[in-house]
């Protein structure tokens, strides 16, 4: 939700992504509300896109948290697209500056050729550069001085997320068309399915003059966000996710008062209130629920400790009895061996995470995994301080940066675990708190069995009312943001 024609999009995208590694389901069917089958985009070449550059305020429930700047140049084998945006967030009460710059490379047809990505937020930062070519997305990451090589197999003429809007201004926006095309979200590390459906025209009131526009929705991860682009193709407003909101402006408004107004906290804005309170959580062995406001059926709300039967979902506190005292690497079912490797964001491979894991543990082959499972944990409680961070969850800058909130306690504890040979996942979900749910990110850890574990709040096993949603990876936690202000939870046991 970013620049123009990118602006709305790709900020709301963004800030879905970075608010939800702060909030912390699995894909929603987003083909589902689509009754006939969506066209792909034209590409035809010789309809070149405008050259253009937009400024866009963003807001959130009429607070100015931000603004956003980006610019299309037509160069002579395709395009380059810049965008820089700038935030300032709350979550949990803490207010943070988010800065966000990306560079993109664009053939004739807007697909992605090359990119570069930064993201800033405190001290936090993270980088991704890559190459498209042959339906492979070539990626180099750095965070923390880490630096990862990924190969990812992409669609064919997939976009980039920023030139969303700039691809549907080439299409025939008639009412009720609907069009489909791939975008790479280098947020996330990942190709995502749009679907996006013509509305109409509506005239809409934009820098005091009344503009005609025409409107469309946009579906991005279960997001719903609703767009007007005007005549010449450009992005003159969005409205989406937790009240957020981009307008078109000039440049010198866009930078006028840099005194940026924080957002609304986030994480008070995506709760969800249960129709009664729990009481003692933590003493529970078991918990039921009945979850709505939202297709359920392709959530990952079955298996492991939790069950659904007649759409009720009851959730087990598991036993830490009769665990083995030795688990080996050739001991483990196939599917166990897969959560020791690492991945771009759980670098249990990296040195740093190696050598933490010999200082807390010694030699860890002969010790049980339950002992080494919790002296990781209790050397995350002393150690890591427990603050909301604007950032991409990465376990080697949550080792650097001594903070972070529960997705990088989830990553770093993922990462430790991997390396002294505890099989470990991220699981999301959401987590009962002072009367509310939270969406929130723990791990679930292989000590002879799958047992949850919640290194923020120091439970092993967690309590029954961490209720997951996705489990596996962080990329798979992110999909969650398509839930947000949509569920209900109906306490029934």
């Amino acid at each position: 939700m970013m620049d123009h024609r990118m602006t709305g999009f790709r900020v709301a995208g963004i800030v879905a992504a970075l608010v939800f590694a702060v909030l912390l389901g699995i894909r929603l069917d987003v083909w589902e509300s689509f009754a006939a089958r969506p066209r792909p985009l034209p590409t035809d070449a010789d309809d070149r896109a405008r050259p253009r550059e937009s400024w866009m305020n963003i807001f959130q429930n009429n607070r100015k948290i931000g603004f956003s700047h980006s610019r299309l140049q037509p160069t002579d084998t395709g395009y380059e697209l810049e965008e820089k945006v700038a935030m300032r967030i709350n979550t949990m009460g803490m207010i943070q500056d988010l800065h966000l710059q990306t560079r993109s490379r664009l053939n004739r047809n807007l697909a992605l050729e090359r990119f570069e990505f930064g993201m800033e937020s405190g001290r936090f930062r993270f980088s991704a550069r890559g190459e498209a070519s042959g339906g492979v997305l070539s990626v180099r990451t750095e965070a923390a001085g880490d630096r990862r090589s990924i190969e990812m197999p992409v669609q064919a003429g997939i976009k980039p997320a920023a030139a969303v809007i700039d691809a549907l201004a080439m299409a025939d926006l008639k009412p009720g068309r609907r069009y489909t095309f791939d975008v790479f979200d280098p947020a996330a590390l990942t190709q995502i399915p749009v679907l996006v459906e013509v509305i109409g025209p509506e005239d809409l009131p934009v820098m005091g003059q009344s503009v005609p526009a025409t409107k469309v929705s946009i579906n991005f991860r279960g997001m719903i966000q609703t767009a007007w682009i005007g005549q010449n193709g450009d992005l003159l407003k969005e409205r989406g996710l937790l009240g957020m909101r981009l307008e078109k402006t000039s440049r010198a408004d866009a930078l006028d008062d840099l005194g940026l107004e924080a957002s609304q906290d986030l994480t008070e804005l995506a709760l969800i209130t249960p129709d009664r309170p729990i009481g003692s959580p933590g003493a529970l062995k078991v918990l039921r629920v009945r979850i709505g406001g939202a297709p359920t059926e392709d959530l990952q709300l079955q298996g492991g400790r939790q069950r659904v039967f007649d759409g009720v979902l009851t959730v087990r506190k598991e036993s830490l009895e009769e665990l083995p005292d030795v688990l080996t690497e050739q001991s483990l079912p196939a599917l166990e061996r897969v959560y020791l490797k690492p991945e771009p964001f759980i670098q249990s491979d990296h040195p740093k995470i190696r050598a933490q894991v010999r200082s807390i543990l010694g030699n860890p082959s002969q010790m049980p995994p339950l002992l080494k499972a919790r002296r990781l944990m209790d050397w995350i409680r002393a150690n890591i301080e427990r603050r909301p961070v604007l950032s991409l969850p990465d376990a080697v800058a949550t080792l650097d940066n001594r903070m972070g909130d529960c997705n990088e306690h989830a990553v770093l504890f993922a990462a430790l675990a991997r390396a002294a040979g505890i099989p470990a996942r991220v699981e999301a979900g959401v987590v009962y708190l002072r009367g509310k749910f939270y969406y929130h990110a723990w791990n679930l850890l292989y000590l002879g069995r799958w047992v949850t574990a919640d290194a923020l709040f120091d439970q092993l096993p967690a309590d029954v009312t961490h209720i997951r949603f996705v489990t596996g990876s962080m990329q798979q936690s992110l999909d969650l943001v398509g839930l947000l202000g949509k569920l209900t939870i109906a306490i029934l046991e």
